[in-house]
C-alpha cells in the first residue's frame, strides 16, 4: 500500500494563473474534465481553486442579494456578514481566475500519509487537494486516490 500522498497523486495535473481569463479557466476544465483548478501564481504557489461551483451565478432567486439589514438611530446595521456578500459580487463579475477563485484552499504535502489525506478530505468536504511540496503546488490528490490506496 502506497504510504504517502506522493505516491497516489495526479503529477501532471493543469493548472490557471491568476491572470488567466474566465473563459481560459473554463476551457482547462472542460479540455481535461476537471471539476475544478488550481491557481497557481509565478512562484508555483498555489493561492487559489476555481470549482464548478464557483463558475455557477445565481439567478434572481438565488443568494446574489444584499445582505439583511435594520436601519437604528440614523445608522445602517447589518444582519450576516458583508464578506460573504462580497465575496459573491466579487465572483459574479469576475473577469479572471484571481476574481473568481476560492483563495487559500485546503492544502496536503506531499509527504504526509495517505490517512492523513483520507482525513483532511473528509473533514473538508472537499473531492480534490491541491498537493505542494515546500509551498510549491505539485499535483493533486482526489477522494478516488485515496479510496484506492486504503482499499489496495
Amino acid at each position: 500500500m502506497p504510504k504517502t500522498v506522493r505516491d497516489i497523486m495526479e503529477a501532471d495535473t493543469p493548472t490557471v494563473a491568476p491572470e488567466d481569463s474566465v473563459e481560459h479557466v473554463l476551457a482547462v476544465m472542460r479540455e481535461h474534465e476537471l471539476p475544478g483548478v488550481p491557481v497557481v501564481n509565478d512562484g508555483g504557489r498555489c493561492v487559489g481553486i476555481v470549482t464548478e461551483a464557483d463558475l455557477v451565478l445565481p439567478d434572481d432567486s438565488g443568494d446574489l442579494h444584499l445582505p439583511h439589514y435594520v436601519n437604528i438611530f440614523g445608522g445602517t446595521v447589518f444582519l450576516e456578514p458583508l464578506k460573504r456578500y462580497e465575496d459573491r459580487l466579487r465572483k459574479a463579475f469576475a473577469s479572471n481566475a484571481g476574481d473568481m477563485m476560492t483563495e487559500d484552499p485546503d492544502t496536503i504535502d506531499a509527504d504526509e500519509t495517505v490517512e492523513e489525506a483520507a482525513r483532511l478530505i473528509h473533514e473538508s468536504g472537499h473531492n480534490r487537494l491541491p498537493v505542494v511540496e515546500h509551498g510549491r503546488f505539485v499535483g493533486v490528490v482526489t477522494r478516488l486516490d485515496v479510496l484506492g490506496a486504503l482499499v489496495g
